[in-house]
């Protein structure tokens, strides 16, 4: 029996009854061509990374940066934020720790 998996986001709410009923085959047929080949180990040293607050602020970017991630659909924000943290990362693994200057 095939379901009929709906493609319009769910504002970031799991519908855990029919996640639950989804058999690991039908998993397999509907995932990514690139998630086939992984090996068994793969998932052996994730960790559960639970975000912490968030901090409201006011941003300015460009016009042309803002539609992009818009255009990108729902959560475009939090996207946004992704691709800072990503930054962030690679800075911090670049660059050795300065002391913050003090007057």
């Amino acid at each position: 029996m095939t379901r009929r998996i709906s493609k319009k986001p769910s504002r970031g709410k799991a519908n855990l009854t029919l996640l639950r009923r989804i058999s690991d085959a039908e998993i397999a047929r509907t995932s990514p061509p690139a998630l086939a080949d992984l090996p068994d180990d793969f998932w052996d040293e994730a960790a559960v990374i639970v975000p912490g607050p968030k901090q409201a602020i006011s941003l300015r970017v460009d016009q042309d940066v803002l539609d992009w991630f818009r255009n990108s659909g729902p959560r475009y924000q939090s996207r946004m934020n992704g691709v800072l943290r990503s930054y962030m990362s690679a800075m911090r693994r670049r660059r050795p720790k300065t002391r913050a200057r003090t007057a």
